[in-house]
């Protein structure tokens, strides 16, 4: 990990030295971070001051953590989370990959490593190191993972081999290789073990299977999910859900008018399971609409942004 140090030290070196007309953080702010399935370029969104201020001091506290101890796994897992959480995806990829050279048989690396190549639209990389990931986890057993931006309980939800199968379910399904897709999300329901991580996996599930015109089991799969359940963090996937059962109006899952980054990803979440509902009803006119609505906003790194992107750039 000393390489890591160095390499970031050189980084900033370069980046300070090469632009020196220009205030320290400009380049950052102006510089293009991914560029979309439709070749659009992507940069950092504006979050607001109090959010940015806390995810600086957080990052600040796992930098300070891996300078102590740069070989520790949960070091380098964090330095690369807080790095990522401020849209600066390409360095946190790099974090895991030099990581990877003291942990190679870490699937928590290859699952966090593969989330941001998600982010950064790089879907084949990304499922390659899922699949890895389930590989070296094969024998482990339930092992919580502790959130990065915990919920309203503070209550950390998901385990590492459901985000392993709910991330690589979630790349072959952007890729539009649904049946894998499939595969991928009856294996992570297995390992949703709670109702909110139930009603992710179903959903997503639900829309691979309707994609695949196997209505029948889609239907079973909204069948399996109770009406009555009180959510901590998941209640756009389970209003997704209960629009498919006819029980919520599309209409009341598209509220537009939402600005602020946070409200955003709950109106992109909700937004594309109803574009992808009309879609997979017939309604491609009214599907796109939707879609590029999506495209609108700024929460890009959201999975219902990507996949609205994805659906697009196919057409």
């Amino acid at each position: 990990m000393k390489n890591l140090l160095l390499s970031l030290l050189i980084s900033f070196a370069y980046t300070s030295c090469s632009t020196p007309e220009a205030p320290p953080e400009a380049p950052e702010r102006k510089t293009p971070i991914v560029i979309s399935f439709t070749d659009k370029t992507l940069s950092p969104p504006q979050e607001s001051a109090a959010s940015k201020s806390k995810k600086d001091s957080l990052l600040n506290i796992a930098q300070q953590n891996f300078n102590t101890g740069p070989n520790d796994l949960d070091n380098i897992i964090w330095l690369g989370r807080r790095t990522a959480y401020l849209w600066r995806y390409q360095e946190a990829i790099d974090i895991f990959t030099e990581g990877l050279k003291e942990h190679p048989d870490s699937p928590e690396l290859y699952r966090h490593r593969g989330h941001r190549y998600i982010s950064t639209r790089r879907l084949e990389k990304a499922i390659t190191d899922f699949e890895k990931a389930t590989e070296l986890a094969r024998n482990r057993p339930l092992e919580i993972e502790p959130d990065g931006l915990p919920n309203k309980l503070n209550q950390p939800l998901g385990n590492l081999h459901f985000n392993i199968y709910y991330h690589l379910g979630l790349a072959y399904y952007l890729k539009g290789d649904f049946a894998k897709a499939e595969i991928a999300y009856e294996k992570c329901m297995a390992w949703s073990d709670n109702p909110d991580l139930k009603v992710a996996t179903a959903d997503w599930w639900y829309m691979t299977l309707r994609r695949m015109d196997k209505t029948g089991k889609a239907d079973s799969i909204l069948t399996s999910i109770p009406t009555d359940w009180e959510l901590i963090e998941n209640e756009g996937y389970y209003n997704r859900i209960l629009m498919y059962k006819g029980l919520k109006q599309p209409e009341e899952l598209l509220d537009f008018s939402e600005k602020t980054l946070d409200n955003q990803l709950n109106l992109v979440t909700q937004g594309y399971g109803v574009g992808n509902w009309y879609l997979c009803n017939g309604d491609t006119t009214r599907a796109n609409t939707i879609f590029n609505k999506i495209m609108e906003t700024d929460y890009w790194s959201a999975f219902g942004y990507i996949a609205a992107e994805a659906e697009l750039a196919r057409k």
